[in-house]
């Protein structure tokens, strides 16, 4: 399909969308915290960013600004979060509230990237 950014500073979050996004044919990368994420973003190409946004030191609010800002500032994100008022006014192309289903998850990727390729992002952010 493509390549997916997984940042969530929940192990078990991550494993299970690890695993999920690669039995749907994704390769995906993890990280434990937002700079450690976006570190790996700037090392290689994403077609999907998922990002907490709820995570101790740098949020995923800070996350989506960074990718906005950057050179594929395009890259659809998709912002999670157990606490629902923390995703209102983000930069973010999709949000969910965890829990969430799975195949809303999937759903949300479908539409995002038509299967696997990358559409241009809804939002614009100032940088």
């Amino acid at each position: 399909m493509g390549r997916v950014l997984v940042i969530d500073d929940e192990g078990m979050i991550r494993d299970m969308l690890q695993l999920v996004l690669s039995r749907s044919n994704w390769t995906v990368d993890t990280a434990d915290n937002a700079v450690g994420g976006l570190a790996k973003f700037d090392k290689a190409v994403y077609d999907l960013v998922i990002t907490d946004v709820g995570m101790p030191g740098v949020d995923g609010h800070y996350v989506v600004h960074y990718i906005r800002c950057s050179s594929r500032g395009r890259t659809p994100i998709i912002g999670v979060s157990g606490t629902p008022r923390l995703l209102q006014g983000g930069d973010f192309d999709e949000v969910l509230p965890k829990p969430f289903a799975l195949q809303a998850l999937l759903e949300k990727i479908n539409h995002l990237t038509e299967g696997g390729v990358r559409k241009p992002a809804l939002a614009s952010s100032t940088c």
